[in-house]
């Protein structure tokens, strides 16, 4: 459903997962529009999967919004190597933080889900919101996928027993600073910004799986901010979120060489993926939003952040 929901900017906005790539931007963001108490907590603050800490956390706090960003997150070679972890974990964090904001009185739930959520559908690049349940999602990352389909199921239960107004988005490729820079387990993009700075250090080069050709929508985290408030303020149900700005990976590997002159080689005989993978943007584009963040931009910014602070980023 897209509507308009009447916010009050004097409520208290609670963020799980504030700490991490999103929650910073969307913390910055709502201040910046307006909203004056915040409460952004990480996992030192809670333990999203202990159930008694979360009804304490939403009983002492009473939010009447909650961005629900919080989760497990690898890249496709942590979601391969712990599948039953990230299954579990994500699936008890989810759990108690809808219900237990739900107990609590909270008004809307706007929770991240991923990508992944969707069918493997051959042949159609583009991916509409009404197709999450159409097949299993794809073995690679199936674990990580079905805890977020679990998540748009209690959400939309919720909604039909309790009346919970919530918003499920399903977001592409994020990044920008206070990513979690894994070289072998994270994202490609913090992942390729972790290499070609280590390479740049050591006077090495980059090696590159496949041929940089697949294309993949990305999304900077200011913008990705800017798009979670317009869907607090619009949109109910399961969301695309995304850019709209498709790029091949290749174009991440080029402007990481031009920033760092680091050489890069290809490696033809490691698999590219899934060759075109994006998502219709209708629905978001309904509220208004708009990405205003150019890729090159965005990694230059990214780059620039984790240089400043190696020592100290998430890996």
């Amino acid at each position: 459903m897209s509507n308009t929901f009447v916010v009050d900017k004097n409520a208290t906005v609670l963020i799980t997962g504030g700490t991490g790539l999103v929650g910073r931007a969307l913390g910055t963001a709502l201040a910046a529009d307006g909203f004056v108490k915040v409460v952004s907590i990480g996992s030192r603050d809670c333990d999203l999967r202990d159930g008694v800490a979360v009804q304490a956390l939403m009983e002492r706090l009473r939010p009447d919004y909650v961005f629900h960003m919080a989760a497990r997150v690898h890249g496709l070679g942590g979601n391969t190597r712990y599948k039953s972890d990230i299954l579990v974990d994500n699936v008890l964090i989810n759990t108690n933080v809808v219900e237990y904001a739900r107990r609590s009185g909270v008004k809307k739930i706007v929770a991240m889900g991923s990508g992944c959520v969707y069918p493997e559908l051959k042949g159609q690049p583009e991916l509409f919101e009404d197709q999450v349940w159409i097949g299993p999602p794809h073995p690679s990352e199936d674990s990580y996928a079905h805890s977020k389909r679990l998540m748009l199921a209690q959400l939309d239960a919720a909604r039909e027993q309790y009346g919970l107004a919530s918003a499920f988005v399903i977001s592409g490729n994020l990044y920008g600073p206070h990513d979690s820079f894994n070289v072998e387990e994270g994202h490609v993009i913090p992942s390729l910004v972790a290499k070609f700075h280590a390479a740049r250090a050591q006077g090495t080069s980059v090696h590159v799986w496949g041929s940089g050709v697949a294309i993949r929508d990305f999304t900077f985290a200011d913008d990705t901010a800017q798009a979670l408030i317009a869907i607090l303020k619009h949109i109910e149900g399961p969301v695309n979120m995304g850019s709209g700005q498709r790029h091949p990976i290749r174009d991440i590997v080029d402007t990481l060489h031009t920033l760092t002159g680091v050489p890069v080689v290809w490696d033809s005989h490691k698999p590219d993926g899934q060759l075109v993978r994006y998502y219709n943007l209708d629905r978001l584009a309904s509220t208004g939003f708009e990405a205003k963040t150019a890729l090159a931009d965005g990694i230059r910014q990214t780059y620039q952040w984790y240089e400043e602070n190696a020592g100290l980023a998430r890996k």
